[in-house]
C-alpha cells in the first residue's frame, strides 16, 4: 500500500492563519508592528529563494520583515557591531542570521551575540539550554517543523523508536532532545555511523536530514514508518530530498516530499517564533 504523504503546505497554511489571528490581536493591544531584521552575507541563490519565501509569509500575517545585507567580505567585527545595534533597538523585535555564513565569520559566534529575547530562530546558548532542560520557549525552527508534522498527525511519541540521520547544531542536536523530552527512543546516527541500515530499519520514525540525495532507500525503511524528509538538494533532475521517494512511499506508511513537506511548515514555524520574540519584548514573557 502506497504511504499517505504529508501536504505541508496546507499545514504551512494552517499555522499561517493562526498566525496571522494573533499577530492582528497583539498589534491591536500594543499599536506596535512586529519587525524582525534578517542579517544577510553574501549572495546565495537558495538563500534568495528562501528569504523570498519567508518574507511572503510575513506579509501574509502582518509582519514587518527587514534585510539588512552585508558584501561576503565584511569583517566579523562588524557583523557583531550590527547584531548589537539591533539587539538594543527597540523597534526590532527579532533577529535572524541567514546561513551559512563565510567561512571567516564564526557562525557560533553570531549565534550567541543574538540576545535571547530576540533569538527567533533559537540557537543562543540560552534557548538551546533551555530546549535541552525540557523548558522549551523559542525552538529552532527546522526541528519545531518536524515537530509540528507529528503533532498534525497526532503522533503519540512516547516509547516510539527514532532515528534521526543527522547531528548539527541546528536540527540532529535539537531535535532528539525535543524528542526525548517527549518520551521517545532516539538514536541519533552521521557520517561517522556504521551499518546506519541497522539503526534506520527499526525506526518507527525516521527522520533525515543529510543533504544526500537518495541516500535512504527503500531497504533503509521500516514496513509503515513514518518518514519525514528534512534534506533539500538542488540536482540535475531538480529539488529532492534524502528520501528515495518514489521507492521509500510503496513502503513507508507516512512520508514527506521534497518540496513541498517539512520546508513550507519551518518557515511557517519561523512565524510561530517571531511572535514568541515578539511578544518577549513587549510583555517579557
Amino acid at each position: 500500500m502506497t504511504a499517505k504523504i504529508i501536504n505541508g503546505r496546507e499545514i504551512a497554511k494552517e499555522i499561517r492563519k493562526k498566525n496571522f489571528e494573533k499577530v492582528t490581536k497583539l498589534k491591536s493591544k500594543h499599536k506596535v508592528v512586529p519587525t524582525i531584521t534578517t542579517i544577510k552575507i553574501g549572495k546565495d541563490p537558495s538563500s534568495e529563494l528562501y528569504l523570498k519565501l519567508r518574507d511572503n509569509a510575513c506579509k501574509e500575517v502582518g509582519i514587518n520583515s527587514i534585510h539588512l545585507e552585508f558584501d561576503e567580505s565584511i569583517s566579523e567585527d562588524k557583523v557583531i557591531n550590527a547584531i548589537n545595534k539591533l539587539n538594543s533597538d527597540v523597534n526590532i523585535h527579532g533577529i535572524l542570521i541567514q546561513y551559512p555564513v563565510p567561512n571567516h565569520i564564526s557562525q557560533d559566534k553570531l549565534m550567541s551575540i543574538i540576545h535571547p529575547k530576540k533569538d527567533v530562530e533559537g540557537f543562543n546558548p540560552y534557548s538551546m539550554g533551555r530546549t535541552l532542560l525540557g523548558n522549551e520557549h523559542v525552538i529552532p525552527c527546522t526541528p519545531l517543523s518536524v515537530l509540528t508534522i507529528l503533532e498534525h498527525e497526532n503522533v503519540d511519541l512516547k516509547g516510539e523508536d527514532v532515528v534521526i540521520v543527522n547531528h548539527s547544531n541546528i536540527v540532529g542536536k535539537p531535535l532528539a532532545a525535543l524528542l526525548l523530552n517527549r518520551n521517545a527512543t532516539v538514536a541519533v546516527c552521521h557520517v561517522f555511523t556504521k551499518e546506519i541500515k541497522q539503526y534506520t530499519s527499526k525506526a518507527d520514525i525516521l527522520i533525515t536530514a543529510a543533504g544526500i540525495p537518495k541516500l535512504i532507500t527503500k531497504d533503509h525503511v521500516k514496513e509503515n514508518a513514518f518518514v519525514i524528509d528534512v534534506g533539500i538538494v538542488k540536482t540535475n533532475e531538480g529539488i529532492c530530498g534524502d528520501v528515495d521517494f518514489n521507492e521509500v512511499k510503496e513502503k513507508a506508511g507516512r512520508i514527506t516530499p521534497v518540496p513541498g513537506g517539512v520546508g513550507p511548515v519551518t518557515i511557517a514555524c519561523s512565524l510561530k517564533n517571531m511572535l514568541k520574540t515578539y511578544k518577549n519584548c513587549l510583555e517579557g514573557t
